[in-house]
């Protein structure tokens, strides 16, 4: 009994340290379980912070895309806007002479149609092959071609233009394509004509003013005396030869009279008139003409001198009918008028034997004629009182058979 008093004590206290061991190992085990699911969320904490760095990366690289996107679609619509306003024509080229790029200013110098596009160059401007031609020789050389200037034959008004054309390379500095601008320098070039016709219409005019005076006054002399003849008094072979003076000074007199006409300047009256009243007077007044002539077309007011403008377009008139005369068929003249852009066009046609070839280029020119009974002075006066006024006239061929000759005036602004 005494044993089992002395033995109770150390059991209680063999099991109180056993039960103290097992509650530190039930804290121990429980803060080790404290400590993985904090290290379990600490890991979860850092994931979810790299994941969302990584989506806002992607997002920042998103919006810089597209804005790069819009920059870069912005950038070839303003080269798409520079190119399609440009004034002057643009044609660029590839190597193999196929044409990538026509803006609308190109299509509408060249008259070219409206869907004409990129392709084979040799397609695309068959019809004008002069441009073509430069276009080609800048492709076979690497040296560009700077302020060329290059006509294109259109009929009567052929069109002038102002090239240059350069190469673009790539990053191996082999030729990839050339760019070919060019500008219609056509109403510089002929206002240039204009200015040294009139230079040289009026140093002419200086030089021989006097001279014809001169001539004039001996003509009129020498005529006069030949009038005073009785022919009656005379006897037959001096009457002839008196008749034969009086003529000829009489001719010559009216040659003399339009060399003056065409030599001295004249005193201009400008006002607006209605230029087809002017062209149905000069038909009315020349005799002969109204029968045989038809006016037709849309005509405009200019700014002129009526009398002057009417004498040109006589002398057309009556250039026509002279030249139909010797022919077999009945002579028809048309005068047709049309209005383009700020200028009106007038034209006069006729069914004869047509004009020389060879004498077109001197049709203008003093005293330069195909007529026997020529004076050679009709179309030369022509020329100086329609190039006095701002016009240009050429002669061609008309189509129909017989001679074309066009003249195209500026159209009154009424400023």
């Amino acid at each position: 009994m005494q044993d089992l008093t002395l033995a109770g004590p150390a059991l209680l206290g063999l099991a109180l340290i056993i039960a103290m061991l097992l509650i530190v190992a039930v804290v121990m085990l429980v803060r080790a379980a404290s400590g993985r699911t904090r290290a379990r969320k600490a890991d979860g904490g850092d994931t979810t912070m790299l994941s969302m760095a990584l989506q806002e990366a992607v997002n920042k690289l998103k919006a810089q895309e597209r804005q790069m996107a819009a920059r870069a679609e912005a950038s070839e619509r303003l080269a798409g806007q520079i190119v399609e306003g440009l004034t002057s024509g643009m044609v660029v080229v590839d190597r193999d002479g196929a044409v990538q790029t026509l803006n609308p200013a190109a299509r509408r110098i060249l008259g070219l149609d409206a869907d004409a596009g990129t392709g084979p160059m040799t397609d695309g401007f068959r019809q004008v092959p002069a441009l073509a031609e430069v276009i080609g020789e800048a492709l076979r050389t690497t040296a560009p071609i700077v302020r060329r200037t290059v006509t294109l034959d259109r009929g009567p008004r052929p069109a002038h233009l102002g090239v240059t054309v350069s190469h673009l390379t790539g990053a191996d500095g082999e030729m990839q394509a050339v760019v070919c601008l060019f500008t219609d320098l056509t109403a510089v070039v002929e206002l240039e004509e204009r200015l040294r016709l009139k230079e040289a219409l009026a140093r002419l005019g200086e030089l021989t003013a006097g001279l014809a005076h001169e001539f004039r006054n001996g003509l009129a002399t020498i005529h006069g005396y030949g009038r005073l003849l009785d022919l009656d008094a005379l006897p037959e072979p001096a009457r002839t030869y008196v008749e034969g003076i009086r003529a000829e000074t009489t001719a010559l007199g009216e040659v003399v009279t339009n060399f003056l006409r065409f030599a001295r300047p004249e005193q201009f009256a400008m006002a607006p008139v209605e230029l087809r009243a002017i062209v149905t007077r000069a038909i009315d007044d020349l005799p002969g003409a109204a029968d045989v002539t038809v006016c037709e077309g849309q005509f405009a007011t200019v700014n002129g001198d009526d009398v002057l403008l009417r004498q040109a377009f006589s002398n057309l008139v009556r250039n026509s009918l002279e030249a139909c005369a010797g022919g077999a068929t009945t002579p028809a003249i048309v005068v047709r008028g049309a209005i383009e852009g700020n200028d009106v066009f007038v034209t006069v046609d006729d069914n004869g034997p047509g004009l020389i070839p060879a004498a077109v280029d001197r049709l203008f020119q003093p005293f330069a004629t195909t007529k026997a009974a020529g004076t050679g002075l009709g179309l030369a006066i022509v020329q100086k009182v329609i190039v006095s006024h701002n016009g240009v006239v050429v002669a061609g061929a008309n189509p129909a058979g017989g001679a074309r000759f066009q003249v195209r005036l500026p159209i009154y602004s009424g400023s």
